[in-house]
Protein backbone atom coordinates (compact mmCIF):
# COMPACT_ATOMS: atom_id res chain seq x y z
CA UNK A 1 0.00 0.00 0.00
CA UNK A 2 1.10 3.60 -0.52
CA UNK A 3 2.11 5.55 2.57
CA UNK A 4 2.24 8.98 0.91
CA UNK A 5 -0.53 10.14 3.23
CA UNK A 6 1.71 9.65 6.27
CA UNK A 7 3.82 12.58 7.47
CA UNK A 8 6.36 10.10 8.88
CA UNK A 9 6.84 6.37 8.64
CA UNK A 10 6.56 4.51 11.92
CA UNK A 11 6.27 1.14 13.58
CA UNK A 12 4.61 -0.23 16.71
CA UNK A 13 4.52 -3.59 18.50
CA UNK A 14 1.26 -3.16 20.44
CA UNK A 15 -0.98 -5.10 17.99
CA UNK A 16 1.22 -8.16 18.49
CA UNK A 17 1.01 -8.24 22.28
CA UNK A 18 -1.61 -6.03 23.93
CA UNK A 19 -5.31 -5.20 23.98
CA UNK A 20 -7.08 -2.52 26.01
CA UNK A 21 -10.56 -3.19 27.36
CA UNK A 22 -12.56 0.02 27.81
CA UNK A 23 -15.17 0.26 30.53
CA UNK A 24 -17.97 0.06 27.94
CA UNK A 25 -16.70 -3.29 26.57
CA UNK A 26 -14.93 -2.08 23.44
CA UNK A 27 -11.41 -3.32 22.71
CA UNK A 28 -8.97 -0.69 21.47
CA UNK A 29 -5.33 -0.59 20.43
CA UNK A 30 -3.02 1.23 22.84
CA UNK A 31 -3.41 2.82 26.23
CA UNK A 32 -3.28 6.37 24.80
CA UNK A 33 -6.76 6.55 23.29
CA UNK A 34 -8.87 8.66 25.68
CA UNK A 35 -11.78 9.06 23.28
CA UNK A 36 -11.99 5.45 22.09
CA UNK A 37 -11.21 6.17 18.43
CA UNK A 38 -9.02 3.15 17.57
CA UNK A 39 -11.53 0.36 18.11
CA UNK A 40 -10.58 -3.18 17.09
CA UNK A 41 -13.72 -4.94 18.29
CA UNK A 42 -16.40 -5.17 20.94
CA UNK A 43 -16.17 -7.78 23.70
CA UNK A 44 -19.92 -7.57 24.25
CA UNK A 45 -20.55 -9.01 20.80
CA UNK A 46 -17.47 -11.17 20.16
CA UNK A 47 -14.85 -13.18 21.99
CA UNK A 48 -11.39 -11.70 22.55
CA UNK A 49 -10.03 -14.55 20.44
CA UNK A 50 -12.21 -13.51 17.51
CA UNK A 51 -11.13 -9.87 17.80
CA UNK A 52 -7.44 -10.74 18.16
CA UNK A 53 -7.56 -12.92 15.02
CA UNK A 54 -10.02 -10.66 13.22
CA UNK A 55 -9.65 -8.60 10.05
CA UNK A 56 -9.14 -5.24 11.79
CA UNK A 57 -6.10 -6.43 13.72
CA UNK A 58 -4.71 -8.35 10.72
CA UNK A 59 -4.98 -5.28 8.49
CA UNK A 60 -3.29 -3.11 11.12
CA UNK A 61 -0.39 -5.56 11.46
CA UNK A 62 0.06 -5.66 7.68
CA UNK A 63 0.10 -1.86 7.52
CA UNK A 64 2.68 -1.61 10.28
CA UNK A 65 4.90 -4.17 8.56
CA UNK A 66 4.79 -1.78 5.59
CA UNK A 67 5.75 1.24 7.69
CA UNK A 68 2.57 2.85 9.04
CA UNK A 69 -1.22 2.88 9.14
CA UNK A 70 -4.09 5.35 8.81
CA UNK A 71 -5.73 3.54 11.71
CA UNK A 72 -3.13 4.86 14.18
CA UNK A 73 -4.04 8.50 13.59
CA UNK A 74 -2.46 10.77 16.22
CA UNK A 75 -1.53 7.94 18.62
CA UNK A 76 1.55 9.04 20.64
CA UNK A 77 2.76 5.43 21.00
CA UNK A 78 4.02 5.33 17.41
CA UNK A 79 7.78 4.83 16.99
CA UNK A 80 9.10 6.92 14.05
CA UNK A 81 11.36 5.19 11.56
CA UNK A 82 14.58 6.87 10.51
CA UNK A 83 15.08 7.66 6.84
CA UNK A 84 15.92 4.40 5.11
CA UNK A 85 15.12 2.29 8.18
CA UNK A 86 13.01 -0.76 7.43
CA UNK A 87 10.09 -1.55 9.76
CA UNK A 88 10.30 -4.71 11.82
CA UNK A 89 8.65 -7.64 10.06
CA UNK A 90 6.35 -9.53 12.37
CA UNK A 91 3.97 -12.39 11.56
CA UNK A 92 0.38 -11.43 10.83
CA UNK A 93 -0.68 -14.31 13.09
CA UNK A 94 0.32 -13.28 16.63
CA UNK A 95 -1.17 -16.30 18.31
CA UNK A 96 -4.71 -16.91 19.52
CA UNK A 97 -4.72 -14.35 22.37
CA UNK A 98 -2.72 -11.34 23.58
CA UNK A 99 -0.11 -11.65 26.30
CA UNK A 100 -1.01 -8.38 27.98
CA UNK A 101 -4.36 -6.80 28.78
CA UNK A 102 -5.36 -3.38 30.10
CA UNK A 103 -8.64 -3.33 32.02
CA UNK A 104 -10.42 -0.01 32.43
CA UNK A 105 -13.00 -0.22 35.23
CA UNK A 106 -14.38 3.25 34.56
CA UNK A 107 -13.52 6.44 32.71
CA UNK A 108 -14.86 8.49 35.63
CA UNK A 109 -12.58 10.14 38.17
CA UNK A 110 -13.03 11.49 41.66
CA UNK A 111 -10.73 14.49 41.15
CA UNK A 112 -9.98 16.88 38.28
CA UNK A 113 -6.33 17.04 37.20
CA UNK A 114 -5.43 20.37 35.62
CA UNK A 115 -5.88 20.36 31.82
CA UNK A 116 -5.99 16.55 31.76
CA UNK A 117 -8.02 14.78 29.07
CA UNK A 118 -9.54 12.52 31.72
CA UNK A 119 -10.74 15.33 33.98
CA UNK A 120 -14.54 15.16 34.37
CA UNK A 121 -14.94 18.60 32.80
CA UNK A 122 -13.43 17.48 29.48
CA UNK A 123 -16.33 15.19 28.66
CA UNK A 124 -14.25 12.01 28.28
CA UNK A 125 -17.00 10.00 29.98
CA UNK A 126 -19.34 10.96 27.12
CA UNK A 127 -17.16 8.88 24.80
CA UNK A 128 -17.93 5.76 26.83
CA UNK A 129 -21.20 3.90 26.46
CA UNK A 130 -21.24 2.72 30.10
CA UNK A 131 -20.12 4.25 33.36
CA UNK A 132 -18.69 1.14 35.05
CA UNK A 133 -17.33 -2.08 33.58
CA UNK A 134 -19.88 -4.86 33.80
CA UNK A 135 -18.62 -7.46 36.27
CA UNK A 136 -19.92 -10.45 34.29
CA UNK A 137 -18.20 -9.15 31.16
CA UNK A 138 -15.01 -8.71 33.17
CA UNK A 139 -15.07 -12.30 34.45
CA UNK A 140 -15.82 -13.70 30.99
CA UNK A 141 -12.86 -11.87 29.46
CA UNK A 142 -10.48 -12.81 32.28
CA UNK A 143 -11.59 -16.45 32.07
CA UNK A 144 -10.99 -16.48 28.32
CA UNK A 145 -7.60 -14.75 28.28
CA UNK A 146 -6.09 -15.43 31.72
CA UNK A 147 -4.13 -18.57 30.88
CA UNK A 148 -2.38 -16.76 28.00
CA UNK A 149 -1.69 -13.49 29.80
CA UNK A 150 1.63 -12.52 31.33
CA UNK A 151 0.43 -9.19 32.70
CA UNK A 152 -2.77 -7.28 33.43
CA UNK A 153 -2.67 -3.50 33.85
CA UNK A 154 -5.70 -2.80 36.01
CA UNK A 155 -6.19 0.83 35.05
CA UNK A 156 -6.45 3.11 32.02
CA UNK A 157 -8.42 6.35 32.10
CA UNK A 158 -10.41 7.31 35.18
CA UNK A 159 -9.85 6.03 38.72
CA UNK A 160 -10.17 2.24 38.76
CA UNK A 161 -11.11 1.96 42.43
CA UNK A 162 -14.25 4.04 42.01
CA UNK A 163 -15.72 0.75 40.78
CA UNK A 164 -17.36 -0.78 43.84
CA UNK A 165 -16.09 -4.25 42.92
CA UNK A 166 -12.55 -3.24 41.86
CA UNK A 167 -10.78 -5.01 44.72
CA UNK A 168 -12.97 -8.06 44.16
CA UNK A 169 -11.81 -7.97 40.52
CA UNK A 170 -8.18 -8.01 41.64
CA UNK A 171 -8.92 -10.94 43.93
CA UNK A 172 -10.66 -12.78 41.09
CA UNK A 173 -7.67 -12.36 38.75
CA UNK A 174 -5.07 -13.53 41.25
CA UNK A 175 -7.19 -16.42 42.57
CA UNK A 176 -7.87 -17.88 39.13
CA UNK A 177 -4.58 -16.94 37.44
CA UNK A 178 -1.89 -16.38 40.08
CA UNK A 179 0.84 -16.40 37.42
CA UNK A 180 -0.43 -13.12 35.92
CA UNK A 181 1.54 -10.04 36.99
CA UNK A 182 -1.15 -7.63 38.20
CA UNK A 183 -0.32 -3.93 38.24
CA UNK A 184 -2.42 -0.87 38.98
CA UNK A 185 -2.04 2.90 39.22
CA UNK A 186 -4.28 5.00 41.43
CA UNK A 187 -4.62 8.45 42.95
CA UNK A 188 -5.21 6.64 46.25
CA UNK A 189 -8.35 8.60 47.11
CA UNK A 190 -11.05 6.01 46.38
CA UNK A 191 -10.07 3.87 49.38
CA UNK A 192 -10.70 3.98 53.04
CA UNK A 193 -8.11 2.30 55.28
CA UNK A 194 -9.91 -1.04 55.41
CA UNK A 195 -10.11 -1.29 51.61
CA UNK A 196 -6.47 -0.28 51.29
CA UNK A 197 -5.50 -3.09 53.65
CA UNK A 198 -7.77 -5.54 51.83
CA UNK A 199 -6.04 -4.73 48.53
CA UNK A 200 -2.73 -5.87 50.02
CA UNK A 201 -4.21 -9.35 50.51
CA UNK A 202 -5.76 -9.51 47.03
CA UNK A 203 -2.48 -10.84 45.62
CA UNK A 204 -1.84 -7.76 43.47
CA UNK A 205 1.83 -7.47 42.57
CA UNK A 206 2.42 -3.74 42.24
CA UNK A 207 0.54 -0.53 43.08
CA UNK A 208 1.55 2.97 42.03
CA UNK A 209 0.21 5.98 43.94
CA UNK A 210 0.23 9.24 41.96
CA UNK A 211 0.91 11.95 44.56
CA UNK A 212 2.38 15.15 43.10
CA UNK A 213 3.67 17.13 46.01
CA UNK A 214 4.66 16.86 49.66
CA UNK A 215 2.03 19.22 51.08
CA UNK A 216 -1.61 19.94 50.35
CA UNK A 217 -1.02 23.45 48.95
CA UNK A 218 1.14 22.28 46.07
CA UNK A 219 -0.48 18.87 45.56
CA UNK A 220 -3.94 20.33 44.96
CA UNK A 221 -2.75 22.69 42.21
CA UNK A 222 -2.70 19.70 39.84
CA UNK A 223 -4.83 17.10 41.66
CA UNK A 224 -7.76 19.48 42.05
CA UNK A 225 -10.24 18.44 44.75
CA UNK A 226 -7.64 15.92 45.96
CA UNK A 227 -6.73 15.37 49.62
CA UNK A 228 -3.01 14.92 50.12
CA UNK A 229 -3.29 13.53 53.64
CA UNK A 230 -5.83 10.91 52.54
CA UNK A 231 -3.66 9.68 49.67
CA UNK A 232 -0.60 9.41 51.92
CA UNK A 233 -2.62 7.74 54.68
CA UNK A 234 -3.80 5.01 52.31
CA UNK A 235 -0.25 4.46 51.03
CA UNK A 236 0.87 4.21 54.65
CA UNK A 237 -1.93 1.74 55.44
CA UNK A 238 -0.88 -0.56 52.59
CA UNK A 239 2.78 -0.44 53.62
CA UNK A 240 1.82 -1.11 57.23
CA UNK A 241 -0.38 -4.06 56.24
CA UNK A 242 2.49 -5.56 54.25
CA UNK A 243 4.79 -5.37 57.28
CA UNK A 244 2.14 -6.56 59.73
CA UNK A 245 1.25 -9.61 57.64
CA UNK A 246 4.82 -10.45 56.58
CA UNK A 247 4.09 -10.07 52.86
CA UNK A 248 6.63 -8.93 50.27
CA UNK A 249 3.89 -7.80 47.86
CA UNK A 250 2.52 -5.54 46.58
CA UNK A 251 5.49 -3.40 45.59
CA UNK A 252 4.46 0.17 46.43
CA UNK A 253 5.51 3.08 44.23
CA UNK A 254 5.03 6.78 44.89
CA UNK A 255 5.12 8.59 41.54
CA UNK A 256 5.52 12.38 41.76
CA UNK A 257 5.04 14.58 38.67
CA UNK A 258 7.31 17.63 38.78
CA UNK A 259 5.70 21.03 38.20
CA UNK A 260 6.87 24.61 38.74
CA UNK A 261 5.12 24.66 42.12
CA UNK A 262 6.47 21.40 43.62
CA UNK A 263 10.04 21.10 42.29
CA UNK A 264 11.95 22.99 44.98
CA UNK A 265 14.76 21.27 46.88
CA UNK A 266 12.80 21.77 50.08
CA UNK A 267 9.61 20.06 48.88
CA UNK A 268 11.46 17.24 47.14
CA UNK A 269 13.46 16.58 50.32
CA UNK A 270 10.21 16.40 52.26
CA UNK A 271 8.82 13.89 49.74
CA UNK A 272 11.94 11.75 50.15
CA UNK A 273 11.58 11.84 53.93
CA UNK A 274 7.87 11.12 53.85
CA UNK A 275 8.19 8.24 51.37
CA UNK A 276 10.71 6.55 53.66
CA UNK A 277 8.57 7.25 56.72
CA UNK A 278 5.35 5.75 55.29
CA UNK A 279 7.17 2.67 53.99
CA UNK A 280 6.95 3.16 50.22
CA UNK A 281 9.21 0.83 48.30
CA UNK A 282 10.07 3.44 45.70
CA UNK A 283 9.72 7.17 45.06
CA UNK A 284 10.26 8.43 41.52
CA UNK A 285 9.92 11.78 39.83
CA UNK A 286 8.08 12.05 36.54
CA UNK A 287 8.80 14.69 33.90
CA UNK A 288 6.04 16.17 31.78
CA UNK A 289 5.63 18.89 29.15
CA UNK A 290 1.99 19.46 30.06
CA UNK A 291 0.29 21.73 30.98
CA UNK A 292 2.35 24.29 29.05
CA UNK A 293 2.30 26.87 31.85
CA UNK A 294 3.02 24.40 34.64
CA UNK A 295 5.72 21.86 33.79
CA UNK A 296 9.00 22.05 35.67
CA UNK A 297 11.49 24.27 33.83
CA UNK A 298 14.07 23.45 36.47
CA UNK A 299 14.22 19.82 35.34
CA UNK A 300 13.41 20.28 31.65
CA UNK A 301 15.56 18.23 29.21
CA UNK A 302 19.01 19.82 29.02
CA UNK A 303 18.63 21.77 32.27
CA UNK A 304 21.72 21.50 34.54
CA UNK A 305 19.68 20.36 37.56
CA UNK A 306 18.34 17.33 35.71
CA UNK A 307 21.65 15.46 35.97
CA UNK A 308 21.32 15.36 39.75
CA UNK A 309 18.06 13.39 39.69
CA UNK A 310 18.33 11.59 36.34
CA UNK A 311 18.55 8.09 37.82
CA UNK A 312 15.48 8.86 39.97
CA UNK A 313 13.24 9.65 36.98
CA UNK A 314 10.38 7.17 36.41
CA UNK A 315 11.15 6.63 32.72
CA UNK A 316 14.96 6.53 33.01
CA UNK A 317 15.12 3.01 34.45
CA UNK A 318 13.11 0.60 36.57
CA UNK A 319 15.23 0.59 39.73
CA UNK A 320 16.23 4.19 40.47
CA UNK A 321 14.77 5.46 43.72
CA UNK A 322 14.54 8.99 45.15
CA UNK A 323 14.41 7.67 48.72
CA UNK A 324 17.86 8.36 50.14
CA UNK A 325 20.17 5.37 49.70
CA UNK A 326 17.47 3.13 48.22
CA UNK A 327 18.74 3.03 44.63
CA UNK A 328 20.53 -0.34 44.27
CA UNK A 329 24.32 -0.04 44.38
CA UNK A 330 26.78 -2.92 44.47
CA UNK A 331 30.49 -3.65 44.25
CA UNK A 332 31.53 -6.89 42.53
CA UNK A 333 35.06 -8.20 42.88
CA UNK A 334 36.28 -11.06 40.71
CA UNK A 335 38.64 -13.14 42.80
CA UNK A 336 41.53 -15.48 42.25
CA UNK A 337 41.48 -17.55 45.41
CA UNK A 338 41.11 -15.19 48.37
CA UNK A 339 42.24 -12.07 46.52
CA UNK A 340 40.62 -9.73 43.99
CA UNK A 341 41.76 -10.45 40.44
CA UNK A 342 43.98 -7.76 38.92
CA UNK A 343 41.72 -5.82 36.48
CA UNK A 344 43.89 -6.41 33.41
CA UNK A 345 44.52 -10.07 34.11
CA UNK A 346 42.28 -12.15 31.81
CA UNK A 347 40.17 -15.12 32.64
CA UNK A 348 41.26 -18.10 30.54
CA UNK A 349 39.16 -21.04 29.30
CA UNK A 350 39.03 -23.68 26.60
CA UNK A 351 36.33 -23.30 23.94
CA UNK A 352 33.05 -24.78 25.20
CA UNK A 353 34.58 -25.92 28.49
CA UNK A 354 33.05 -25.24 31.93
CA UNK A 355 34.19 -21.99 33.52
CA UNK A 356 33.73 -21.12 37.20
CA UNK A 357 34.34 -17.56 38.40
CA UNK A 358 34.59 -16.67 42.08
CA UNK A 359 33.26 -13.25 43.13
CA UNK A 360 32.53 -11.17 46.19
CA UNK A 361 29.35 -9.07 46.05
CA UNK A 362 28.87 -6.14 48.43
CA UNK A 363 25.59 -4.24 49.00
CA UNK A 364 26.33 -0.48 48.95
CA UNK A 365 22.70 0.65 49.28
CA UNK A 366 20.31 0.93 52.23
CA UNK A 367 17.88 -1.77 51.06
CA UNK A 368 18.51 -5.54 51.20
CA UNK A 369 19.09 -7.57 48.03
CA UNK A 370 16.40 -10.26 48.12
CA UNK A 371 17.59 -13.78 47.36
CA UNK A 372 14.00 -15.03 47.31
CA UNK A 373 10.68 -13.42 46.36
CA UNK A 374 7.07 -14.57 46.24
CA UNK A 375 6.59 -14.16 42.51
CA UNK A 376 10.18 -14.45 41.28
CA UNK A 377 10.40 -10.84 40.21
CA UNK A 378 12.74 -8.55 42.13
CA UNK A 379 14.89 -11.33 43.49
CA UNK A 380 18.51 -10.33 42.93
CA UNK A 381 21.01 -12.51 41.08
CA UNK A 382 24.54 -12.10 39.83
CA UNK A 383 24.77 -12.02 36.05
CA UNK A 384 27.65 -12.42 33.61
CA UNK A 385 27.16 -10.75 30.24
CA UNK A 386 29.31 -11.97 27.34
CA UNK A 387 30.91 -9.12 25.38
CA UNK A 388 33.34 -8.89 22.50
CA UNK A 389 36.87 -7.66 23.18
CA UNK A 390 35.72 -4.07 22.67
CA UNK A 391 32.96 -4.32 25.27
CA UNK A 392 29.91 -4.68 23.00
CA UNK A 393 27.40 -7.06 24.55
CA UNK A 394 26.96 -10.33 22.64
CA UNK A 395 24.76 -12.19 25.16
CA UNK A 396 23.25 -10.24 28.05
CA UNK A 397 21.95 -13.41 29.70
CA UNK A 398 25.11 -15.47 29.34
CA UNK A 399 25.10 -16.77 32.93
CA UNK A 400 23.34 -16.28 36.27
CA UNK A 401 24.10 -17.21 39.86
CA UNK A 402 21.86 -17.17 42.91
CA UNK A 403 22.83 -15.19 45.96
CA UNK A 404 23.22 -17.73 48.76
CA UNK A 405 21.15 -15.53 51.08
CA UNK A 406 19.42 -12.18 51.24
CA UNK A 407 22.18 -9.58 51.43
CA UNK A 408 21.59 -6.82 54.02
CA UNK A 409 22.83 -3.24 53.48
CA UNK A 410 26.60 -2.95 53.91
CA UNK A 411 27.13 -6.71 53.92
CA UNK A 412 29.03 -8.85 51.43
CA UNK A 413 28.83 -12.45 50.28
CA UNK A 414 30.88 -14.83 48.16
CA UNK A 415 29.14 -15.92 44.96
CA UNK A 416 30.45 -18.44 42.43
CA UNK A 417 29.04 -18.18 38.91
CA UNK A 418 29.35 -21.09 36.49
CA UNK A 419 29.05 -21.05 32.70
CA UNK A 420 30.29 -22.73 29.54
CA UNK A 421 32.96 -20.74 27.72
CA UNK A 422 32.11 -19.59 24.17
CA UNK A 423 32.49 -22.32 21.57
CA UNK A 424 34.63 -20.17 19.27
CA UNK A 425 38.20 -19.37 20.33
CA UNK A 426 39.09 -15.71 20.59
CA UNK A 427 39.21 -12.69 22.88
CA UNK A 428 36.10 -11.69 24.77
CA UNK A 429 35.10 -9.89 27.96
CA UNK A 430 32.75 -10.77 30.80
CA UNK A 431 30.73 -7.97 32.36
CA UNK A 432 29.48 -8.76 35.87
CA UNK A 433 26.40 -6.98 37.16
CA UNK A 434 23.47 -7.66 39.48
CA UNK A 435 19.97 -7.98 38.08
CA UNK A 436 16.61 -7.55 39.78
CA UNK A 437 14.86 -10.31 37.89
CA UNK A 438 11.99 -9.17 35.71
CA UNK A 439 12.79 -5.52 36.47
CA UNK A 440 16.22 -4.24 35.38
CA UNK A 441 19.99 -4.50 35.58
CA UNK A 442 21.68 -2.47 38.31
CA UNK A 443 23.88 -0.74 35.72
CA UNK A 444 20.78 1.03 34.36
CA UNK A 445 20.39 2.98 37.60
CA UNK A 446 24.07 3.87 37.89
CA UNK A 447 25.61 0.96 39.79
CA UNK A 448 29.14 0.12 38.66
CA UNK A 449 29.82 -3.09 36.76
CA UNK A 450 33.01 -5.17 36.79
CA UNK A 451 34.53 -6.18 33.45
CA UNK A 452 37.26 -8.79 33.02
CA UNK A 453 38.97 -9.92 29.77
CA UNK A 454 38.30 -13.50 28.71
CA UNK A 455 40.67 -15.45 26.47
CA UNK A 456 39.17 -18.59 24.92
CA UNK A 457 41.59 -21.03 23.32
Amino acid sequence: MSLNFLATRFQCSWPWSTLVLLSDGRLVCGCADPYGRRVLGDARAATVRDVWAGPAVAALRADLNAGGSRFCGDCPLKLPLERGEAPAQRPLDAGPLPSRLYIECTAACNISCADACCAPETGITRTRQAGMLDFDLFTRIVDETGASLVRIDFFNYGEAFLHKRAIEMCEYIKTKFPHVYLYTSTNGLAFDESRARRLVHSGIDEVTFSIDGARQESYVKYRRRGRFESAVANLRAMADEKRRSGRDLPFLNWRYILFVWNDSDEEMREARRLAADVGADRLCWELTDHPEHAYSRRFAPGAPALAGIRREIWDDNNLGNAIEGATPRARIEVRAGRFALWPRRPLVARAGAPLRVETTVRNLSTRPFAAQATYGRRLVRLGAQLCDAGGTVIDRDFARAWLPRTLPPGDEVEVAIEMAAPGTPGRYALKFDLVSEGIDWFERCGSETTVRPLVVG
